[in-house]
């Protein structure tokens, strides 16, 4: 016997009767020729990109067991030409992929195990401990003025004397 998983998605546009009449249809068609071992209806989610302008999708996984894949050739013509689907994908199990599968129904994979948290430090703690740091200097504006004003004053000595500028010439007396 061969193992096999086919997954699709349907539309999710559709009304939920269609939406399980679907899935129903090709869960029968696969029952016809092969044993199922396992149905997963994993709901709707995200796409990666749009799909027949659709940004979501209703997922099922059927996992099953099949003499021969003669049956799958039937059953993927079937979904190609069903409107209802945007995507299917049929793919033949080896012995770890039916291993993995089966941990993963007995909750040895993917089950999420909570951790203990950490206890954080009191508050008052980490004050004290930054009164023991040296303090470093600020780097705001008084003390990057400070060092310009002392470097201008170096450039007045060595630059060259201002011209002056003539003083303003007393007031012409009116000639009478």
């Amino acid at each position: 016997m061969r193992n096999y998983e086919v997954t699709f998605i349907v539309d999710p546009t559709l009304p939920g009767d269609e939406i399980k009449s679907a899935a129903k249809k090709y869960i029968d068609l696969i029952k016809g020729g092969a044993k199922i071992t396992n149905i997963d209806e994993l709901g709707i989610r995200q796409l990666a990109y749009p799909i027949k302008r659709k940004n979501t999708g209703i997922y099922y996984c059927v996992e099953f067991e099949a003499e021969n894949g003669v049956m799958i050739a039937p059953l993927e013509l079937a979904m190609r030409r069903d409107e209802q689907l945007l995507r299917f994908l049929t793919v033949s199990l080896d012995k770890h992929g039916v291993k993995y599968n089966a941990d993963k129904r007995a909750g040895k994979i993917g089950k999420i195990i909570k951790k203990k948290k950490v206890e954080e430090e009191p508050q008052h703690k980490r004050r004290n401990n930054n009164k023991n740091r040296k303090k470093r200097p600020s780097n705001n504006n008084n003390n990057s003025n400070n060092n310009n004003q002392g470097q201008n004053k170096d450039k007045d000595k060595t630059a060259a004397p201002a011209a002056t500028t003539p003083a303003p010439a007393a007031e012409a007396k009116p000639k009478s």
